[in-house]
């Protein structure tokens, strides 16, 4: 197995619910609790969920974006949520985000030019006007922009291109580390296969690790080798991905994967729909036990909803493939479940 470039251990973020005249903390919301998993160096790692399962939150943490509750998130050994301002500064330019919204991220008043050249900036490198001009109009070609359109301003681009500018400026510092969120989800679908294949290429040829984050199950079996599944703030269910695509062992990752659309009218009538009953939980007051228990198919009274599972490998034949079930689904179950690729 690969090394591990990134380690999260027991990673909390709680937000507090103010409330009163007064506005004191009456309660908090359980955004990501708990969540452990390493991220091996070279690898994709997929993040996937339902929306306000926790995976943006989950992002800024692994970057410090956002301070942790509790918990850790080593970078090649070291422990990022206790460094100071100082000590996190040089570990800034080993790990970058390319944000979900290519509208908002880029600065509307500077132009592109000077948004990708902003990370030598901040660090210091390039000192020389020329030399840094010349390095982003090869980063731009790199991406895909025409190095020409350098002094261009952002609203001069459409949704892609502005996504494209987002990448540049993340591998502008040749990082280690890149966590994507969502990159595609606010471009159109023609436009979408050509950042996941710009990530790609990226990746092969800079030697990136690429967190992803996604709700799209396609876009994730398209993109990563491996696969970690969220529900309300909680991993379920860790793996390789062709393994977890082929078999999945949590219940909820079989409803999710029974409904990925699939093409073909006689590969999606082989495949058996499941379909999930009931609400999401509020993430202020999740139940106790399985916070999946309220939904699951496979709920049994006084076990489920009474004891939290743990994350285990519990198939010798698979291992790596971890779970958080009682009662997991079996090699039929979950093949029924999951889609078959077109």
């Amino acid at each position: 197995m690969a090394e591990a470039l990134m380690e999260v251990r027991d990673l909390v973020k709680e937000f507090p619910i103010h409330g009163g005249v007064l506005g004191r903390p009456v309660g908090a919301v359980h955004a990501v609790d708990g969540v452990s998993f390493d991220v091996l160096r070279g690898e994709t790692l997929g993040i996937v969920g339902e929306s306000g399962c926790g995976k943006t939150t989950t992002a800024r943490l692994l970057l410090r974006l956002l301070e942790p509750t509790s918990g850790s998130v080593a970078f090649e050994g070291r422990d990022i949520a206790t460094l100071s301002r100082r000590e996190l500064k040089p570990l800034r330019r080993e790990m970058q985000m390319i944000f979900q919204d290519p509208y908002s991220s880029l600065n509307p008043r500077k132009t592109i030019g000077s948004i990708i050249a902003e990370p030598f900036v901040v660090h210091g490198v390039e000192r020389d006007a020329s030399a840094r001009k010349r390095h982003v109009q090869e980063l731009m070609d790199l991406v895909g922009l025409n190095p020409e359109h350098y002094n261009r301003y952002p609203h001069e681009f459409s949704g892609g291109q502005r996504q494209r500018i987002g990448v540049a400026r993340a591998i502008a510092l040749k990082p280690k580390l890149i966590v994507a969120d969502e990159p595609v989800s606010a471009l159109d679908v023609s436009i979408q296969a050509q950042i996941l294949n710009l990530l790609r290429s990226l990746q092969r040829d800079l030697d990136l690790t690429l967190v992803l984050i996604a709700h799209d199950l396609s876009v994730v079996r398209h993109m990563c080798d491996r696969v970690a599944v969220m529900y309300l703030g909680k991993v379920v269910e860790v793996g390789d991905a062709a393994e977890l695509y082929a078999r999945p062992r949590h219940p909820y990752t079989g409803a999710l994967l029974s409904a990925v659309p699939v093409a073909d009218p006689r590969l999606a009538r082989a495949a058996r729909r499941q379909i999930l009953t009931g609400e999401v939980p509020s993430p202020s007051s999740p139940p106790p036990g399985c916070r999946f228990h309220t939904r699951c198919p496979k709920f049994v009274a006084g076990h489920c909803d009474v004891d939290e599972p743990l994350l285990t490998d519990g198939d010798p034949a698979h291992p790596g493939h971890l779970a958080a079930c009682h009662y997991p689904l079996g090699d039929d179950e979950g093949a029924a479940t999951a889609r078959p690729a077109a």
